[in-house]
């Protein structure tokens, strides 16, 4: 890979699944459409992008074991500019494993944090409402055969939701991230959880692999141990990938996540949750077109704060060429907040009478 000038770089492999990943200062990527997607020798894809504000990275999907024999910067020279190169090798999983083990690993890009929320008054009684857009950096979620990428749309939709909210003055509101960063899944729960959140609603753009024929329409998924369809089970597996899409050493993440699934403490908020579901569903009704089964469930990392009432909206379908037409529209986004707004409001609407009835 090309570079406009000499940089520092690091390269270690990870396992299961194989991949190697590159991690360098914040560049602009400046390559082809859609390359990385074909495999060639050792590795099966790679991808690109922004990990944390100040870092970018490159992950290399490998269709095996790999060591990662080389990986430097060749200076600028003779008018050839200066040249990332990563030098693979083919090796047995035994020696990729005890490689892993005993290498010093290089120091890695921390994890990047959500922004803070808007600082809040000791008086201040109104709710928080994490909205979470899907995705980010170096994970682009869905792409469209036009180029849109699931990531900048579900970002858009989340600002314009975050504005319509911010003008009742009903609520706070907190974005997981409000540009193209990588949040990974584990500090999407925490954030919510740290903050006290009262909702969390995490927003996507789903789209069906190739071979799987067509679907369309915005669907509201709560979580389940058991997936409500196939579909769902899939969507999960696909989005609980985010982290090691990213580069992610996932063995090194703690745990604590998981291991809250389905505890007894989850019942009132499970409850919750799939009132604010059903409510969402039925406002989206009038403003959204909707997929045939609307409301699902699955195991979504995402939605695993115990105390936090939180659903995931898939407003569309990438692959879908009407459904992508609409969530691109300034005229739907805005529709379709107001009526996601509205939902919440109506969510809300006991609690915050109650309030006002107490401050009288």
């Amino acid at each position: 890979m090309d570079l406009s000038q000499k940089i520092e770089v690091a390269a270690f492999a990870l396992a299961d699944p194989y991949r190697v990943v590159v991690d360098l200062p914040q560049v602009a990527f400046r390559l082809p459409d859609k390359i990385g997607e074909q495999s060639r020798g050792l590795v099966k894809a790679f991808r690109y992008g922004l990990i944390m504000q100040g870092g970018s990275r490159i992950v290399l999907d490998t269709s095996g074991p790999v060591k990662v024999e080389k990986a430097f910067v060749l200076d600028a020279e003779a008018g050839e500019p200066a040249r990332l190169v990563v030098d693979l090798a083919a090796t047995d999983r035994a020696s990729f494993m005890r490689t892993l083990t005993l290498e010093n690993k290089p120091d890695r890009l921390a994890s990047a944090k959500p922004p803070e929320p808007p600082a809040k008054a000791d008086n201040d009684t109104r709710p928080l409402i994490v909205l979470d857009p899907g995705h980010g950096g170096i994970d682009q979620g869905a792409r469209a055969q036009s180029g849109e990428l699931e990531k900048d749309v579900v970002l858009k939709f989340a600002q314009i939701l975050r504005s319509r909210l911010e003008k009742t003055g009903k609520y706070r509101i907190a974005m997981t991230r409000t540009d193209d960063t990588f949040i990974a899944l584990s500090e999407r729960v925490k954030f919510s959880r740290s903050n006290g959140a009262a909702l969390f609603i995490s927003i996507h753009a789903d789209s069906l692999p190739k071979g799987e024929g067509q679907a369309e329409g915005a669907t509201v998924y709560t979580l389940s141990e058991n997936a409500s369809d196939a579909e769902a089970a899939r969507l999960a597996e696909a989005e609980n990938k985010a982290d090691a899409i990213a580069g992610v050493d996932l063995t090194i993440e703690p745990d604590d996540v998981a291991s809250i699934l389905f505890d007894l403490a989850q019942r009132e908020t499970k409850t919750y949750s799939m009132k604010f579901a059903r409510t969402a569903v039925g406002e989206l009704k009038s403003t959204a077109r909707l997929h045939k089964q609307p409301l699902k469930s699955a195991g979504f990392k995402v939605l695993t704060a115990p105390d936090v009432p939180s659903v995931l909206i898939e407003l569309g379908y990438m692959s879908t060429k009407d459904d992508l037409k609409l969530m691109v529209s300034d005229v739907w986004q805005n529709k379709t907040a107001g009526a996601l707004a509205q939902a919440i409001d109506t969510f809300f609407g006991p609690r915050l009478a109650r309030g006002q009835a107490g401050a009288n």
